[in-house]
């Protein structure tokens, strides 16, 4: 080989050394779905999963569970021409729209039933975030074990809520109700109704133990906390004779109204007869319970 072509091949050689190798791209350029595997967090849901039974305060999941004492408004509205049910173990997030029936099922203080209601809930079933207009009978009817949060009653009409459950505990997180003349929750099933942060304005009684149910007449459990009542007669009616107990705990009761009423139930549809108002430290427990200043 000649001196020249030597020379050539060297120069070559060096030019080869020096150029920098291409580097190789990156999988998934650095976006977090590389190599490492690690799963992408899952957007914040709207409300659509159901709280566990103890998350009965503050705001979950998008949803305000704490005590409020001014009536929301609004984001829109959907009317129903039939009632609307939640299946058992779903939850329905109603998005602060203002959901009523078309044409209007409120009929006064006649009794009505489940077809007169805007939400049946099924066993297990949650609803959130609603707003439920004046022009329904019923309000909602849970047929089982179910859990209400952020849920508000324009003006009620017969009653807001009607628990049906033969046993477990419903819960009222949140929310509130106005205007009415007579129950707010109607209890007729068994069970608990466990009640927290709620607000009620004008309301004849915030929750009465069924006092002359033809069927399902057994013990029934209710308690109250952080419950605010602005006007009205009752915040608990319960039936001491058939073993009925309520516990009202840091709550304010204004205007008047009673903390309980302790009547005599019966199952024979008779109207049944009061015994007793007030706290006794046995059928209705009262602890931290303000009549003024809160």
């Amino acid at each position: 080989m000649s001196l020249r072509n030597t020379l050539l091949l060297a120069l070559f050689a060096t030019a080869a050394l020096a150029s920098p190798a291409k580097s190789k791209p990156k999988h998934g350029s650095g976006s977090g779905s590389g190599s490492s595997h690690t799963t992408p967090a899952v957007p914040a849901g709207t409300g659509t999963s159901s709280p566990s039974a103890g998350a009965t305060n503050g705001t979950t999941g998008g949803t305000n569970t704490d005590l409020q004492t001014t009536f929301p408004t609004p984001k829109g509205s959907q009317n129903l021409n039939a009632v609307k049910t939640i299946a058992a173990g779903q939850s329905f997030d109603g998005g602060m729209q203002l959901w009523d029936r078309s044409p209007s099922t409120c009929k006064g203080q006649t009794e009505g039933g489940n077809k007169d209601a805007v939400f049946i809930l099924e066993e297990g079933a949650t609803i959130s975030n609603v707003v439920v207009g004046p022009n329904n009978g019923e309000g909602i009817h849970c047929l089982g074990s179910c859990t209400i949060n952020n849920v508000w009653f324009q003006d009620v009409c017969e009653d807001a809520i009607t628990f049906k459950q033969t046993s477990g505990t419903s819960y009222v997180n949140g929310g509130g109700a106005r205007n009415a003349e007579d129950k707010v929750l109607q209890h007729n099933g068994g069970g608990t109704v466990a009640v927290r942060n709620f607000f009620c304005k004008g309301c004849g009684k915030v929750y009465r133990s069924c006092g002359n149910c033809k069927s399902g007449q057994s013990p029934r459990k209710s308690t109250f906390d952080n419950v605010r009542l602005d006007g009205g007669k009752v915040l608990a009616a319960v039936n001491g004779n058939l073993g009925d107990t309520t516990e009202v705990r840091d709550s304010c009761v204004l205007g008047g109204a009673d903390v309980c009423e302790v009547f005599e139930g019966n199952s024979s549809g008779a109207e049944p007869k009061m015994v007793g108002k007030g706290p006794d430290g046995k059928v209705c427990v009262a602890r931290n319970v303000k009549t003024s200043g809160c």
